[in-house]
């Protein structure tokens, strides 16, 4: 991140779209990316798009459902060396309103079963603002109590999560998002990895 363009975050880019920041329950990042809002959009929109930059490098992604709607499935898949591809998320998308909003949600999974996420449940919402600059990118990761947002700031939180909007970053301005840093030294620290019952999820070796 650029610590000249990262916006603060408090108070939140726009209370309409989004709930206040609650310190002892939210983790949250934001960056300025250097492109339109349509092209940051398509990242998220474009499977082909997203699996280049969904998971920290050089673990790679393969998405098996993307339903960019309330309701709809987000389910994807990683590789630690190019091989056999694991279950990495299993949720469901909260909100979605084109260009502005996504919200999704691992305590749901895909068939809209209740799920036991491993590490930590959570609900994300990515909001996309207009900057000079280009796009004001933001997220915020909520938690259910103080505890699973302890454990997902100590698993790594910051450089799960900047890394992959890192590599958002770079893929939106036309860079190689694999040759971002920093990497993630946890595979559970974006959190996003999934063992709910009936999962075949491993409990480690993901994004790193």
């Amino acid at each position: 991140m650029n610590p000249d363009l990262d916006p603060p975050l408090d108070p939140p880019l726009n209370p309409a779209l989004d709930l206040p920041l609650d310190p002892d329950l939210d983790l949250a990042l934001a960056r300025v990316i250097r492109a339109p809002r349509a092209t940051v959009w398509s990242a998220w929109a474009d499977p082909s798009r997203l699996e280049r930059w969904w998971v920290p490098a050089p673990s790679r992604c393969r998405v098996d459902r993307l339903e960019l709607r309330p309701g709809g499935a987000f389910v994807t898949r990683l590789s630690d060396d190019g091989g056999a591809f694991v279950p990495h998320l299993d949720a469901c998308f909260l909100a979605v309103e084109p260009g502005e909003r996504i919200v999704f949600t691992n305590a749901v999974d895909g068939a809209w079963r209740p799920a036991r996420p491993v590490p930590v449940a959570m609900t994300a919402t990515v909001t996309f603002g207009d900057h000079p600059e280009g796009t004001d990118y933001r997220l915020v990761v909520r938690h259910g109590d103080p505890e699973a947002r302890a454990l997902h700031e100590k698993l790594g939180f910051a450089d799960g999560w900047g890394t992959v909007v890192g590599q958002l970053a770079a893929l939106s301005e036309g860079a190689d998002p694999r040759s971002t840093g920093p990497r993630s030294t946890d595979p559970r620290s974006t959190g996003q990895r999934s063992t709910a019952p009936g999962s075949t999820a491993p409990e480690s070796g993901g994004p790193r």
